[in-house]
């Protein structure tokens, strides 16, 4: 029987105690490797371009000799203005890209010795990143559509005949949200967050090709999709796979985020669902990487990438 591969040598190609033991010079030589790629490291002014740059002595920070700029190696992407150590910050995404459901803040805050706040707000950061490489995805072929509702738990009273029924509109908090993945066979994975199932047809539509073959379960809100696609529905009551007809590739993602919110996070706000929703999205799309692989591409990614709209700033922003 074949090795699984996520417990094979292939898997592991980075060491946590390997970025752990780096010093704060051999971070930032490994920054700018990445960051300058095209340069071989050598720095290239973000606000002009121009390759002709000073470098201080007494400070980590350069200057343009074209505009006159100074900026760091992380001025202009997702980790400008931080106060970490570039080593901390490479250490953060190591330890988060080797979590298969997940960290939460309160035990990166452990890790890294800091406080919860810039835990949370750096982790928001990464999943910022995860979430901007299928911002503009289009998915085809065979796509399975499926919805689960996080949130709004609603505790039952002590005693019996004080117990209200839960599933009465009435009765709930009105915090409850669906999340609708769209997931293409062999593909990506893309998740969106609703009120209610029949909100996301418009979404779909919008990140789905015509033509495409859509699979989904029973529920009532899937009928508009037979007006745009060839849609195969499955009824669960009776089987999980009809005929090549099934959402259990959709499921296997719900799997992942549900243990991500029942043994990482135990709570997830609604306001910030969508964050969570996509990474795990990610991680389910790069299940089969080596983690050395995923630690450079979030790296990259986040050094790419422009400075956060949301989580920009202090914590009382």
């Amino acid at each position: 029987m074949a090795q699984h591969f996520l417990l094979s040598a292939k898997a592991r190609t980075l060491s946590v105690v390997q970025v752990a033991r780096m010093t704060e010079d051999e971070a930032r030589s490994l920054f700018r490797a990445i960051r300058w790629a095209d340069t071989d490291g050598e720095p290239v002014c973000p606000r002009c371009g121009c390759f002709a740059v000073n470098e201080y002595k007494s400070r980590p920070i350069f200057k343009c000799k074209g505009c006159g700029h100074q900026f760091s190696i992380t001025s202009g992407t997702i980790f400008a203005s931080r106060k970490l150590p570039v080593r901390d910050i490479l250490l953060a995404i190591a330890l988060f890209v080797n979590g298969a459901k997940g960290m939460s803040a309160l035990q990166m805050s452990r890790n890294l010795d800091v406080q919860y706040k810039s835990a949370y707000v750096l982790l928001h950061k990464i999943r910022e990143v995860m979430a901007a490489e299928t911002a503009d995805a289009t998915l085809s072929g065979e796509v399975e559509v499926d919805g689960a509702y996080f949130g709004g738990h609603v505790r039952p009273e002590n005693r019996k005949e004080d117990r209200k029924d839960r599933r009465l509109k009435e009765n709930q908090t009105g915090k409850r949200r669906v999340v609708v993945v769209m997931r293409e066979r062999g593909g990506r994975t893309l998740p969106f967050v609703f009120r209610s199932e029949d909100q996301s047809v418009a979404t779909i539509r919008a990140h789905v090709a015509s033509g495409t073959t859509v699979y989904a379960d029973e529920a009532s809100g899937w009928d508009e999709l037979h007006a745009t696609y060839e849609t195969k529905r499955i009824n669960h009551s009776l089987a999980f796979m009809d005929d090549g007809a099934c959402t259990n590739q959709a499921e296997s993602y719900f799997s992942r985020l549900r243990r991500a919110e029942w043994g990482q996070h135990h709570h997830i706000s609604g306001r910030h669902l969508h964050a969570y929703a996509a990474e795990m999205a990610w991680r389910e799309d790069h299940r089969r990487v080596p983690n050395g692989t995923l630690f450079t591409a979030v790296v990259d990614a986040a050094l790419n990438a422009p400075v956060s709209r949301q989580w920009k700033g202090y914590w009382q922003k």
